[in-house]
């Protein structure tokens, strides 16, 4: 049946989930892509009649006409996954597939097809191992008055039949000679034959590097083998222990300036810290390696060995992908459940499965702990200038109805400069310049650069709200948005004047300076973009470790803001409460905060029940709470938002002064002076006329 209107065939593809009653959600249409990927496999009978048997292939298409090349009617309205049969005479035909998306957008394509009755000849076939795959062959076959050819690979596999000049590929289960046959076919009932016996080869060397591997803290990292980290120093990476004499070697392999740990014909191999050297790993989460193998290593365990007056080692294996990068997270627990302490971790061992048979490459073997500063999506962010950043499709990271092309992304080069600007206070805004990517549903015309349209022209006071956990932000004020106007959580817009005040977008960090927003538009329309960030992210000024300075009136309290009147700290004082001066005040650039308080802290008699004194931290003052902060640097405070978070002593709070750790408040506010980038002055009014004041300094 011939489509007549492309609304109505909506109604008819199964795949739209919405009804064609809502206008809004055929909006996507106009963005639906041409049809891509087009071709033709032709096979003709080989009987001397002319009988091709043509099927037509591509992405994205609704029907498919062709056109025959040889004057005959024009063959309409073929369906996906159909074919169709013609007769043609001895000769040479240009055939034309045309193929139709869904908004009526076509692509064509023309393709030869030689009609025959001699056998075909000069057949001339060119068999190669794949540079990329490991055990792939490439197999191209060309002849004179053929269409088509077929492919015995000589393995006991299914014969694989082509167009006839066009790459066929396989991949063998295992290397080794293969006698492979190609046969070339015309319309002739004689065929033409090539055999070779063939060495198909496996790579047995990783061709591109391990995964690149996230900005760390230095304090969350231990790396023993890593170029994107600070390595323990003087590490001997093959010590051998014996193993060298049972064929088992080593080398550091360099792929391309890359360099990588190589363990051949692997029994067992390690890695051994310089002597007198350990590392504790008691406050790490993660042991993580990379490895690539060819298909003779199955497994790799590795093991680690503390304690070099009385070593004891753990092992805990994983498997492995052949031909590929296997990324291992082994949990530390995994080796302290077996009874190892990680305390002095000095060795480390490798193993494989099945023994001394194959080659391993490892890169990036180090510790680690989640981050203690999350990343942050505060800064400047754009819209990646390139094809797929814009998308639309069914479902979340889709494409399919419509992913913008290089030649569309040059067309918006005014849109590609609009800017999505994140502040460390919460606030957000749209800076779009002069003009921008003006849509019809806006302009009441074409889609074209023209001046922003309100109100989403960047004029609204908007601000954001981050959730890390569940992986969202919410825009809130009306006309603010993230890279596409139109798409909001209720659907898509048709008239400016409907925009909300706030819209919700899931948010995935890929990295410090890549992001993925996605959004449903209405139900079963997920439009996504790929952002990327403008310069380095904003750091709050507060951003960092503090801690109280040690030194005579760093801590004091007097009827005034700064007085000391009553109470100052003194120099011995501050040497009794060492415990206390070690105190961590850590504020992340997330907007997180926590008391860092190690194993002891100055504890007060309302707190302990006793006496002051060093002591373990007593909730829920003792950074057990999720808590966050907010620094206004116009008003000069930081709210500290979590029970039991404090800065300085914990018993000052905005009320007063505490008397029993259960009346700790869910947050409290602090004046904040700035003496220079690393100094800063903390006050609060713990009730009236009660003024304490702690001297900070950065870590």
């Amino acid at each position: 049946m011939k489509i007549i209107k492309y609304v109505f065939s909506l109604c008819l593809v199964a795949l739209i989930v919405f009804s064609c009653e809502e206008e809004d959600n055929l909006d996507f249409v106009d963005t639906v892509s041409a049809p891509t990927n087009l071709s033709l496999l032709t096979e003709i009978t080989q009987d001397n009649t002319g009988l091709v048997k043509i099927t037509p292939v591509g992405e994205g298409v609704t029907t498919y006409s062709l056109d025959y090349g040889d004057g005959s009617d024009i063959a309409a309205a073929i369906t996906p996954g159909s074919f169709v049969e013609h007769t043609y005479a001895e000769g040479n035909y240009s055939v034309t597939l045309t193929a139709k998306a869904l908004n009526g957008d076509t692509t064509s394509l023309t393709q030869q097809i030689v009609v025959s009755f001699q056998a075909p000849q000069n057949l001339v076939v060119t068999i190669e191992n794949d540079p990329g795959i490991s055990k792939q062959v490439n197999i191209t076959a060309t002849a004179e008055f053929a269409m088509s050819n077929q492919i015995n690979f000589g393995d006991g596999s299914e014969v694989v039949s082509g167009n006839i000049g066009e790459t066929i590929s396989y991949i063998y289960d295992e290397p080794g000679t293969y006698t492979i046959t190609v046969i070339a076919m015309g319309g002739a009932i004689e065929t033409t034959t090539y055999t070779e016996e063939f060495e198909v080869t496996a790579i047995v060397q990783p061709l591109t590097s391990a995964p690149a591997q996230p900005a760390r803290a230095d304090g969350d990292v231990i790396s023993i083998f890593s170029s994107a980290y600070n390595d323990v120093p003087d590490t001997n990476y093959f010590p051998d222990w014996g193993q060298g004499s049972q064929g088992s070697g080593w080398a550091l392999f360099d792929l391309a300036g890359d360099e990588m740990l190589q363990y051949v014909n692997l029994s067992y191999q390690g890695i051994a810290l310089a002597d007198g050297t350990t590392v504790d790993v008691s406050g790490m989460e993660f042991l993580h390696l990379d490895v690539w193998t060819a298909d003779v290593v199955t497994d790799i365990e590795t093991s680690l060995i503390n304690g070099p007056g009385g070593a004891s080692e753990a092992p805990v294996t994983r498997s492995l992908t052949a031909d590929s990068w296997t990324t291992i997270e082994i949990p530390i627990a995994e080796y302290v459940d077996q009874g190892l302490s990680v305390n002095e971790i000095f060795q480390l061992k490798f193993v494989g499965t099945p023994w001394a048979s194959g080659t391993v490459f490892i890169d990036n073997i180090y510790f680690y702990k989640e981050a203690s500063t999350a990343p942050t999506i505060a800064g400047t962010w754009k819209v990646a200038p390139v094809a797929g950043s814009l998308a639309v499709g069914p479902s979340p990271g889709s494409g399919e109805w419509f992913a913008i092309s290089d030649a569309q992304v040059a067309e918006r080069a005014c849109y590609y400069d609009d800017t999505y600007v994140f502040g460390t206070d919460g606030s957000f805004s749209n800076v779009l310049g002069a003009d921008t990517w003006i849509e019809g549903w806006q302009s009441g015309s074409g889609d074209a650069c023209g001046a922003p349209i309100a109100p989403h022209d960047g004029s609204a006071a908007a601000t954001y709200t981050y959730n890390e956990t569940a992986g969202t932000v919410t825009i809130n004020g009306t006309g603010a948005y993230i890279a596409l106007p139109k798409a909001v959580n209720t659907g898509e817009l048709s008239n400016p004047a409907d925009a909300p005040s706030a819209i919700t977008y899931t948010v995935t960090l890929d990295d410090a300076n890549n992001m993925t927003v996605s959004i449903e538009a209405g139900s079963g329309v997920f439009w996504t973009y790929k952002l990327i960030r403008e310069g380095d992210a904003p750091m709050s000024p507060l951003a960092g470790s503090w801690s109280v300075a040690p030194e005579a009136g760093s801590l004091a309290v007097g009827p005034s803001a700064g007085s000391g009147e009553w109470f100052a700290i003194s120099d011995a004082q501050v040497a009794e409460r060492a415990c206390f001066y070690d105190d961590e005040y850590v504020f992340g650039n997330d907007g997180s905060f926590s008391n860092v308080l190690g194993i002891d802290t100055w504890v007060e008699g309302w707190q302990s029940g006793s006496g002051d004194a060093c002591g373990g931290a007593v909730a829920p003052h003792d950074g057990a709470t999720p808590a966050t902060f907010v620094y206004d640097d116009t008003a000069g405070t930081v709210t500290l938002n979590g029970t039991g978070a404090y800065l300085g002593i914990p018993k000052a709070v905005n009320s007063g002064e505490l008397s029993n750790p259960a009346d700790a408040p869910s947050s409290v506010t602090y004046n904040v002076t700035f003496i220079d980038a690393n100094t800063i002055t903390v006050e609060i009014e713990a009730g009236a006329g009660v003024f304490w004041t702690y001297k900070l300094i950065k870590n």
